[in-house]
């Protein structure tokens, strides 16, 4: 008679378990912004290296000034020349207008100072518009970043020319990633589901870069996006996770594994996947009584988390299952918990 089979072995453990989505997701900015002249002219200094952090306002580049200030100064000496000839239309007009009422003006010398002193309004207000547009011409000299991020790789140098508006000479291209979004798909079967838990909730989304380290931290953030259609191609649809980034793990353009958490069912049962067997009846698991004797229990399964799967029926918490060794089993059979190089005698689950 053989003496009992040995066997590894973990009880069943209850917990909180949620229920998740997971994918592979895509950092991205949460604001990008190419930073370009809005003049023509020559770059005369870089005030920031590659890679550098930005603040909303510092100083970038400055453009070449000179032109724009003397273009300043001309729309000045015009506004203060027609300023002078208008005061002496005005005068004219006051000084006719008064001959007209006493007699001994014409008419048509009137109408023509009129005439004139409009004419000469007209051409301050354009003076007036001139001097605005040479301000701010003047003040596009001086590029400061919009935003607070990160400054790539610089495009164009001091010396380089630059034309107003060109899509194609961007100096500089700035990377907002605090906070960052994550972007990733999840298959259209679930969107219902997601929609129903993002009602009212606020989901949380963890994001972990992809690296060979074990040790790499996951981030935690929230979703804030899902997108108004599935895209019928790859028959999924689009969420962002909003992250605070304050560690600047998440970089734009890399990939992570995200997990969405969509609630959470509290009492769930869990016990090691690898204890759970399927037979022509379905699952079932082998159940170790108080006389160290196992009997096959058949279970109705849930899904399977790190290692764990759920069971939904059939076995309670604090029960012992057999995890290694089922292969020799039968109803009844007696079994010794044996203890691996580097484990201990019995695998408990936690």
């Amino acid at each position: 008679m053989s003496g009992p089979v040995p066997v590894l072995v973990a009880q069943a453990v209850e917990r909180t378990v949620p229920i998740q989505l997971k994918a592979i997701g895509t950092v991205e900015a949460y604001s990008t912004v190419s930073v370009r002249s809005q003049i023509d002219g020559e770059i005369a200094e870089i005030h920031f290296r590659e890679g550098d952090d930005v603040k909303k306002g510092d100083l970038l580049v400055t453009i070449d000034p000179r032109p724009f200030q003397a273009a300043l100064r001309q729309a000045e000496a015009n506004l203060a020349r027609d300023r002078a000839q208008l005061a002496q239309a005005v005068n004219d007009e006051k000084r006719y207008g008064y001959l007209l009422e006493q007699g001994v003006g014409s008419r048509e010398q009137y109408d023509q100072a009129h005439a004139t002193a409009e004419a000469l309004r007209g051409t301050m207000m354009a003076d007036r518009a001139a001097v605005q547009t040479a301000q701010i011409n003047l003040g596009y000299t001086e590029i400061r970043s919009p935003i607070d991020g990160r400054a790539g790789n610089l495009m164009l140098h001091a010396g380089n020319l630059v034309k107003a508006n060109d899509a194609g000479s961007a100096i500089v291209v700035i990377n907002q990633i605090r906070p960052i979004y994550v972007d990733f798909n999840v298959p259209e079967k679930d969107l219902g589901q997601v929609r129903d838990a993002m009602n009212g909730h606020q989901l949380a989304v963890t994001a972990r870069p992809r690296s060979r380290q074990a040790d790499v931290a996951t981030e935690e953030g929230r979703l804030t996006f899902i997108d108004n259609t599935v895209n019928a191609t790859t028959g999924t649809f689009e969420l962002k996770g909003l992250f605070s980034n304050q560690a600047e793990r998440l970089w734009p353009g890399q990939f992570v594994d995200v997990t969405l958490t969509l609630s959470e069912m509290p009492d769930t049962i869990l016990v090691p996947s690898q204890a759970v067997q399927t037979g022509q009846d379905g699952s079932f698991v082998f159940v170790v009584a108080h006389d160290l004797s196992a009997q096959p229990r058949p279970v109705v399964v849930g899904d399977s988390l790190d290692g764990q799967t759920v069971i939904k029926r059939g076995i309670k918490a604090g029960e012992t299952v057999v995890t290694d060794g089922q292969l020799r089993l039968f109803p009844g059979a007696k079994v010794k918990v044996k203890r691996a190089l580097d484990q201990p005698a019995q695998q408990v689950a936690s």
